[in-house]
């Protein structure tokens, strides 16, 4: 069942990405339907990819192993069968709820808090509590090492998912006007916090849910397909616990030169360059694996999918060190450079892993004669085509932009100050990107026909063998810590050499409990380490006085924004780079989003930075350009007709106030209390302003259809939020409020001097 929803569901993923990559060269392509936009469907796309294809992948590749190394059956049939599918209905969950705009607005973990309560039952517990008792209940007494990948995953992906996921959802404080804002919530973390819970939650997922299962996958299959032992057993040692340490410090690193304290980031990276040894060494315990098979790989399909997925394993993992240097940091960060890391491995180490496995098991599940190797041959080159021009275009695409962003002429000025201009120079490489993504696809396509060719020529009944080992006895030969053999050396040489044996670690792998505590100990005391110092030290994140919480309007039009998806392709994050500041404006200060739940950094620029928009624009411009972004020639952002024709949903403002002042933000009993009247007038106010600033009413583009009036409509909440951006720093701090004290008739006034006062000020 997992293996079959793989394959289908990385079609799906597959095809979401490829119409997003036709999206960006041509953005009239959603054809004015709202839930088809690049904002929207790209987290449908990013989620179908790790959570539906990769996710049912690991899930077919761990349920097939674990029996096998555990020599016992998984130990329930009814959380497997809950698992299956409950996983699959929180993917149509995902692609329902996505589409319509219901997100968190936080990469990777967008899915809203309903579908969050169900990946944690049915992660943690159909499958958690599943793969546990088995190993709790095996009958082979020492744990392979794939299943030490498999308990990192399961323990670590847990307690990612749930720390990055507290919020507080809306429907707490009543009935929002529109039944679907019961999904909207608010994260608990705000800001610099909740970008460092953010990029620790996601480069982890990328760790722990794309990595960790993957290696154990290969140490599994790839040995059973090349029909050799794992080259290095120690080697498997070094690899496991140094990556599993090691890995869950890197996620900082994303957040170079951000209003993260830079010693965060900084200590990202240097752990990040540390994390290049362990993956290399994973890397090479797998392709020498196939020393004395290398023959194969020349005439079986399924050896070339694991080679070239291993190499492409190696070559990440490299590049993501090197990419977390600074240095090379502030050139790639933000463009597409990244979207052609993220590629190389998502669809060149996992994507070939599991066609890979998917050739392997299915002779064995299907009882059937090898796999179409003709089939699988031509699957493998219109992948590794495909998978080449997609990231060579996209490194090519990234470097220009980089370079063009920073170009300076001889006078100090920027050589491109029209943004606009570096986005017309990649289309080219966009197109190759599509050429690519169509050949992966193709090749997708053909895998799956191979499998129903394969599924086609099962039995009329298979053959269901019973086989049972001995259930473990509580007497068994432990080990015993050897003696060093070395002669004329100090104590010291002797004890390291007792131990460089390994022996310990063997004990360990008959002790299923006590090596999942060691994996959480070695997970949870990473973690704290780089975030406790970020909540509770207050220089991380100084206060300005000028910043206050957003209007009511201002905040409904925020939380539109995050339902379009905008932080997609839009950051609002100035690096205090020469560049982004000549720009931009002022870098970010850690002060400005304290109140922003959640943040809106991004992660990537297709469009500008929005950090300082606010007045920058006209009201009518903003209108105008939502209405029809080809007025910006060369422009790629799609149109955004619908928001002049929906409404505000006034009645949940006051519910969106009081779920912020749950996670910290400042309103006042008042301030609900008159929001929606407060809301209606700002609207009303900024309409005026439209209307003298357009010379008259709203109509379309296309000048169709009668005038619309957009004071309650989403447009202007939208702007709204748009024009408050970046102008706290340049408004006035509120005047602290008065204590009036009544004076007495001994009270006396000290005359000081005004420069006494001022110094004691």
């Amino acid at each position: 069942m997992f293996l079959w929803a793989t394959m289908l569901w990385g079609l799906v993923a597959f095809l979401i990405g490829l119409i997003l990559a036709v999206e960006l060269p041509v953005p009239q392509l959603n054809g004015g339907i709202e839930y088809i936009t690049f904002g929207r469907l790209r987290p449908l796309h990013t989620n179908a990819a790790i959570f539906a294809f990769a996710g049912n992948a690991i899930f077919a590749a761990i349920y097939y192993s674990t029996q096998r190394l555990c020599k016992a059956r998984m130990w329930s049939d009814l959380l497997g069968k809950l698992h299956f599918w409950g996983w699959q209905l929180i993917i149509v969950s995902a692609a329902v709820t996505l589409p319509l705009g219901i997100t968190q607005g936080k990469e990777y973990a967008e899915l809203e808090w309903p579908i969050d309560i169900a990946i944690a039952v049915v992660w943690a517990g159909f499958f958690g509590g599943n793969f546990f008792m088995t190993l709790i209940k095996r009958r082979e007494r020492h744990m392979y090492v794939a299943l030490w990948f498999y308990i990192a995953t399961i323990v670590t992906v847990a307690i990612l998912h749930i720390f990055n996921n507290l919020w507080v959802p809306l429907v707490a404080w009543g009935m929002p006007g529109n039944p679907l804002s019961v999904l909207k919530s608010y994260p608990i973390y705000a800001g610099v916090q909740d970008a460092m819970m953010q990029w620790w939650y996601g480069h982890n997922a990328v760790a722990f849910f794309l990595t960790t299962p993957f290696l154990g996958l290969m140490y599994y299959f790839l040995p059973k397909a090349a029909q050799r032992p794992v080259f290095s057993y120690r080697l498997s040692i070094l690899h496991f616990w140094s990556l599993v340490f090691i890995y869950i410090w890197a996620g900082p690193h994303h957040l170079h030169y951000t209003a993260l304290p830079e010693w965060a980031s900084s200590l990202g990276m240097v752990f990040s360059l540390m994390l290049w040894m362990p993956s290399w060494g994973g890397m090479i315990n797998g392709l020498l694996t196939l020393r004395g098979a290398w023959h194969k790989v020349t005439s079986d399909p399924i050896l070339k999918f694991f080679v070239v997925g291993i190499t492409f394993y190696g070559m990440a993992t490299f590049e993501g060190p090197m990419l977390s240097i600074k240095a090379v940091n502030s050139l790639s960060h933000y463009n597409d450079w990244g979207i052609g890391h993220v590629h190389s491995g998502a669809l060149g180490w996992n994507g070939f892993m599991v066609f890979g496995m998917v050739y392997w098991l299915a002779p064995k599940l299907f009882q059937t004669k090898a796999i179409d190797v003709k089939l699988a041959n031509l699957h493998f080159w219109l992948a590794t085509v495909g998978i080449l021009l997609y990231v060579i275009s996209m490194y090519v695409a990234g470097l220009t932009q980089g370079l063009m962003w920073r170009a300076m002429t001889p006078e100090g000025q920027l050589a491109y100050p029209d943004f606009v201009e570096t986005t017309t120079k990649i289309i080219p490489f966009y197109w190759i990107r599509v050429g690519g993504g169509l050949l992966y696809l193709g090749g997708a396509v053909v895998g799956t026909y191979a499998l129903y060719k394969a599924w086609k020529q099962r039995p009329e009944k298979y053959d269901e063998p019973v086989i049972e080992a001995a259930p473990l006895s509580k007497e068994f030969e432990r080990e015993v810590k050897p003696v060093s053999t070395l002669d004329g050396v100090v104590p010291i040489a002797q004890k390291l050499d007792v131990w460089k044996t390994m022996w310990w670690h063997r004990t360990w792998e008959r002790m299923p409990v006590k090596f999942t505590v060691l994996v959480i100990v070695a997970v949870v005391v990473a973690s704290l380490f780089e975030i406790i110092p970020t909540f509770v030290i207050r220089s991380n994140v100084p206060t300005i006085a000028s910043v206050t919480p957003y209007t009511p309007l201002e905040l409904a039009g925020r939380d539109i924004y995050v339902a379009e998806g905008c932080y997609n392709c839009h950051s609002q994050m100035i690096r205090p780079i020469l560049s982004e500041t000549k720009r931009y404006g002022d870098y970010s200060k850690p002060g400005e989003s304290v109140y922003d739940h959640p943040f809106q950094w991004g992660s990537r620029r297709i469009g500008p930075d929005l950090a300082r928009e606010g007045g920058i624009r006209t009201h009518s411009w903003h209108i105008a350009h939502l209405d029809n972004p080809r007025m910006v020639p060369g422009s790629i952002m799609p149109a955004y007709p619908w928001l002049m024709k929906k409404k505000i949903d006034f009645k949940s403002i006051p519910l969106r106030m009081k779920a912020n002042r749950a996670v910290g933000v400042p309103y006042t009993d008042e301030q609900i209390a008159s929001a929606i009247e407060d809301a209606k007038k700002q609207a009303q106010e900024m309409h005026e302003i439209f209307l003298d600033q357009n010379v008259g009413p709203y109509v379309s583009n296309k000048g169709e259809g009668e005038p619309i009036d957009l004071s309650d409509r989403q447009a202007i909440a939208l702007v709204a939020y748009l024009q408050r951006l970046g102008t706290d720093l340049t408004k006035p701090a509120p005047a602290p409020a008065e204590e009036e004290a009544p004076a007495t008739e001994e009270e006396t006034v000290s005359a000081e001097p005004a420069e006494q006062l001022s110094e004691a000020n």
